[in-house]
Formats: structure tokens, C-alpha cells, sequence
């Protein structure tokens, strides 16, 4: 009996355990399948980087005059040499050499150290032949005098009724030993598919996929690998791959090409990370499975227990219901009482930290206001200093001296926590858009910092209020902040800020698609020292601010939010005739 009651959740344990498999397994490779798109982008264009550093370098250095005259009199080279060496090691370049029409090196910038390319010929070269029928060349190979290899570009120098051939060799052995040790299983294939360059050592001059004997006859015919055994080496693949998706015995790579190039590059990874994944999410849906079938026995039996004893008797039934009635009336007037007394330690406890705050507005405004403000005589007194011709410092000054009556201005708002300002007294005219304009300016490095562009159109005509600008900022800059706050680590969520007329009010109106908040916490968000932000991120007075200034220009503040949803804040200003009138 007991063996057939556990059957039946063994079965679906097995099941969902099969289905996380599945799912676990398909997003894994996909992610896997991103990252390695990723890692070919940027390895491509690091690729190409180290290669455009050095394609213009042999048109340019063939029109010197030294090269040229080389091809025509040899009492030329030696300036030659002198040339192409004092060029290559400006450059950065490997080498630098200079080949005659019939593929023999008349100059190189080795040509006084061991292992000079003077003398040899090269006429077998791919890149020689290239450049000499189509006047440009490149070619990746193993040096034939060296043994380094190196990416050669070339390019036809004509001079007189001499021709030849100026190459570059660029070493390209730095990349793979970057890529080495960052640990990256990525590598380059030439057009006939052999691996050149690898982060993977047992991957080097390695063919992809078997090499036909065309393909082994050509390499050995230009001596592309001089002293590499290809026809020895093994291939990754049974079989030329169809698609950017490769598979090997324990590892997943994807394909792509390289910008201008005939060139592929591979980026693998093991394929056992994700078989790992895939299990761990199975045996993780099969315990949970099992544990909610355990629940759901335990919560069967618990249920009948619970019917037997309801059903011996009424009497007692009637009493524990009695009982339990007055016991939650006792239990709901402890909550109250203690909800109570903590609301008014809360109160308490907010008013003193209200004053303290007021306190310590004060100090800090009497002790950062007087360097500012020094600050921002010494920056007048370099201005009356400059002499003509220094328009460039006047404009660095002129704008430093802006950065301070701006900090002026903050640490003044600091006041409005000691003492209360002038309300209708202290108002001005002003078209609200540009404050707006300034407060999205405010937050541009904390929007840079969360990846979000704030998606903000100013309405065409201008919307005048009575109000304080200043002020009026400050409400906005701490809403977007918000908005910002709420968004970040949310993928594909934005902010959204909108400026309207509605009837005879102006509303500013600032939106997020970030967590949302939720509906228990919603109506306290605007209470003083009240913050949903963790680790001491914020001191929950923004919104509260932000009420109190709204209130003294006659303005309201409104909060939507859905919790996983995002958040929505209207401000509703009076426009500035119903502003006059209000103040008549």
C-alpha cells in the first residue's frame, strides 16, 4: 500500500525532472551561444585593430624617394636600409623589406642583424605575386629565414621602368598571448583552414577539418608553414563545418569572419558546464517535487485529524471557537497598543532627528558656504588676470565659477530643514521647461552610471508657473534620481519624464518601468526618514521635501505604483494666473 502511494510522486518527480532538464539545457546553450558571439566581436575587432595599424605603412613608406631610388641604383640601398630599419622601429612593425621584380631582397630593415632578409628570394610568396599582378598582397606565414611568423601586407612600388614590392611583417603572436592568458578559447583560420593562431596550445597548426591534397599540395608549394607536419596533424572536426556551429568531443565553439579578411574566427567552450546546469536544475525539480508531494500528504492527513476531532464533539468545538474568539480580541488590542506606542515613538523619534538635521544644516552651511565662496573670488580675481589671447581659460573659468554658485545653491536648500523660507513672497514668473532641462542635465552622470537615457520631449509652447526655479529643480533632480534608483539592475526597464498642461494646471509627471513599490509600503513613502532603499543608500527625506516645497506653491504630489511593475509621480502646479490669483 504504501509502495503504491509512492509511486505516483516518484513518476512526476522523474517528469519534472526530465522537463527541467530540457528547458535548462536549451537556455544554457543559448547563453553559452551569446557569450561566444560576444568573445568572436570583440576578438575580431581587436583582429583588425592590430592589423589597420600597419596596412597604410607600405604605401606610404614605398614613396619615399630612398626606396625608390634603391630599385634603380644599388649605390641607393644602404639609405634604403637605413630608412626601412629607422621606419619599422617607429612603427612597431616586425620587419620591413624591399624585393626586386625577379623576388630577391635588395633592402630590409634587418639588414645588419642575424637572420637579414638581404639576399634571400621570396618570389614564392603569395604576397609577392599578388602585389606584382594586382598591386597589393597580404599572407600569413610561417618565416622561411626566421622561423617567427608573422602577417606579411605588400604593396607594388613602381620606379622609372622598375618595379618591386615594399612588405610589411606584422607580428600577431601578442594577441594570442593575451588571449592565453585570460584563459580564452578562441583562434584565426586561414582561407585553407588551418589554425594559425590559438588561445588553445593542442590547437595550434591544426587543420579544422581534414585538408584536401590540393590544399597540402599549394601550403607546401608556398611554404606557408615551414617546418609545421600538416599532413601529420589531426584535425578538430571529422568534416568541413556547415554554419557557425561547431561541436568537438568535449566542447561547443561558434564560427565567424573577420572584417575584409578570408580569415574565421572560433570561440569554444566545454561543453560540460552545460550538462552540469542542466542536472543541477533537474535534481533541484525533482527534491521539490518530492517535497511538495510531501506537503500535500501531510496537509491530506493533518485535514482528516482535524474532521475526527471536529466530529467527536460539538460541545468542545463551541468552547475552542468561544475561547478562540476572545483570544484574538485580546491578541488584536496587544497589536493596536503596540502599534500605537511605536507610532508614537516613530513620531517621537522623527521630530528629533528633524531638529538635529536642522542643526546640522546650519553648520554645514556656515562651513562650506565660506570656501565657496572664496573659491569663487579667486576664480574672478584669475579672470582680471588673463591677458588677450586666453579665450579657452576665461571659458574653463567662467564655467568652473558656475559648477560653484550651482553647489551654492544646493547647500542653501539645506537651510529649508532648520527654518521654514518666505512662501508667496519669495515667488517669480518662470517657464517651468528649462528647469526641467537643467534637472535632466543634473542627473546625466547618474543616468550614465545606470545605463538609462531618461526619455524626456519639452512641450512647444512655454508653460509659466509661480513658483521658485531653484526650488522647482530641486523637486525634479530628486524624483529622476528616483526614477534612476528604481531602474537600476532591471533589464529593458526605462524612465520616462513628460511636461504638460492639464486644464488650468501644469503637470510634471515622471515614470519608471523599474520594481514598483509595494501597496502596504506605498503610503508611507512620502514620511520623513522613510526609505525603501537598503543599506543606508538614502535617508528617506527626498519625497518629503519634495511635498513640503510643492505645498508652499500651491502644488500636489501624486504616487502610482505597481509592485513589478514601475512607478508613476505627478506634480500639479497651478498655472501662473490661477498662481496670481491664489496669492490676491
Amino acid at each position: 500500500m504504501r509502495l503504491r502511494a509512492a509511486i505516483g510522486p516518484l513518476l512526476t518527480a522523474l517528469v519534472a525532472a526530465a522537463l527541467a532538464w530540457l528547458v535548462a539545457e536549451r537556455w544554457s546553450m543559448a547563453n553559452l551561444r551569446a557569450g561566444l558571439d560576444q568573445s568572436l566581436l570583440l576578438t575580431s575587432r581587436a583582429v583588425e585593430a592590430e592589423i589597420d595599424r600597419f596596412r597604410a605603412l607600405p604605401d606610404v613608406a614605398g614613396e619615399d624617394a630612398r626606396v625608390r631610388a634603391a630599385l634603380l641604383d644599388p649605390r641607393a640601398l644602404d639609405e634604403a636600409n637605413r630608412y626601412l630599419e629607422t621606419v619599422a622601429a617607429h612603427a612597431g612593425a616586425s620587419e620591413l623589406f624591399l624585393i626586386n621584380a625577379e623576388g630577391r631582397t635588395i633592402a630590409a630593415s634587418n639588414w645588419n642583424r642575424e637572420g637579414s632578409f638581404v639576399g634571400e628570394y621570396y618570389s614564392f610568396r603569395p604576397y609577392f605575386r599578388q602585389a606584382m599582378q594586382e598591386g597589393r598582397g597580404q599572407f600569413y606565414a610561417i618565416g622561411v629565414t626566421t622561423g617567427v611568423p608573422g602577417f606579411f601586407l605588400s604593396t607594388r612600388v613602381q620606379s622609372g621602368p622598375m618595379q618591386g614590392v615594399l612588405v610589411v611583417k606584422v607580428d600577431l603572436r601578442p594577441l594570442q598571448e593575451t588571449w592565453r592568458t585570460a584563459g580564452a578559447e578562441v583562434a584565426l583560420v586561414d582561407a585553407d583552414g588551418v589554425i594559425f593562431l590559438s588561445g588553445r596550445e593542442d590547437w595550434l597548426y591544426r587543420p579544422l577539418a581534414p585538408l584536401a591534397p590540393e590544399v597540402l599540395s599549394r601550403l607546401e608549394e608556398t611554404r606557408a608553414y615551414n617546418g609545421v607536419n600538416l599532413p601529420d596533424a589531426a584535425p578538430l572536426l571529422a568534416q568541413a563545418p556547415v554554419g557557425p556551429d561547431v561541436a568537438g568531443a568535449d566542447w561547443i565553439a561558434r564560427l565567424s569572419g573577420v572584417g575584409g579578411m578570408s580569415w574565421r574566427l572560433i570561440a569554444s567552450a566545454p561543453q560540460s558546464a552545460v550538462g552540469r546546469i542542466a542536472g543541477a536544475w533537474a535534481l533541484v525539480a525533482a527534491l521539490l517535487t518530492l517535497a511538495a508531494a510531501a506537503v500535500l500528504k501531510a496537509w491530506e492527513q493533518r485535514r482528516q485529524i482535524i474532521a475526527l476531532r471536529l466530529s467527536q464533539s460539538e460541545r468542545l468545538e463551541g468552547m475552542v471557537a468561544a475561547r478562540t474568539a476572545d483570544l484574538a480580541r485580546e491578541v488584536e488590542a496587544r497589536i493596536q497598543a503596540e502599534a500605537d506606542l511605536r507610532a508614537a515613538q516613530e513620531h517621537l523619534i522623527h521630530t528629533e532627528k528633524m531638529a538635529a538635521l536642522g542643526r546640522m544644516s546650519t553648520a554645514i552651511v556656515h562651513e562650506v558656504s565660506q570656501p565657496l565662496a572664496a573659491m569663487e573670488a579667486t576664480l574672478t580675481a584669475a579672470e582680471l588676470g588673463l591677458g588677450a589671447g586666453q579665450d579657452k581659460t576665461a571659458t574653463r573659468l567662467a564655467s568652473a565659477k558656475g559648477q560653484i554658485r550651482r553647489m551654492q545653491r544646493t547647500i542653501k536648500h539645506l537651510k529649508s530643514f532648520g527654518r521654514k523660507e518666505p512662501g508667496l513672497s519669495e515667488r517669480s514668473l518662470f517657464d517651468l521647461r528649462p528647469v526641467i532641462a537643467s534637472a535632466l542635465e543634473l542627473v546625466t552622470p547618474r543616468a550614465r552610471a545606470v545605463g538609462i537615457v531618461p526619455n524626456y520631449t519639452p512641450p512647444i509652447g512655454p508653460l509659466m508657473v509661480m513658483a521658485g526655479p531653484v526650488r522647482m529643480e530641486q523637486v525634479a533632480v530628486n524624483l529622476i534620481l528616483n526614477a534612476l534608483d528604481a531602474v537600476e539592475g532591471v533589464s529593458g526597464a526605462g524612465v520616462e519624464v513628460t511636461l504638460g498642461q492639464s486644464g488650468d494646471r501644469v503637470q510634471l509627471r515622471v515614470t519608471d518601468t523599474g520594481h514598483g513599490i509595494a501597496a502596504e509600503v506605498l503610503p508611507r513613502v512620502a514620511e520623513p526618514f522613510f526609505s525603501t532603499k537598503t543599506g543606508g543608500e538614502g535617508l528617506g527625506l527626498g519625497l518629503s521635501i519634495c511635498k513640503a516645497i510643492l505645498a508652499e506653491f500651491g502644488g500636489t504630489l501624486e504616487i502610482k505604483s505597481v509592485e513589478g511593475q514601475g512607478t508613476e509621480v505627478t506634480v500639479s502646479l497651478p498655472l501662473a494666473e490661477a498662481a496670481r490669483e491664489a496669492a490676491e
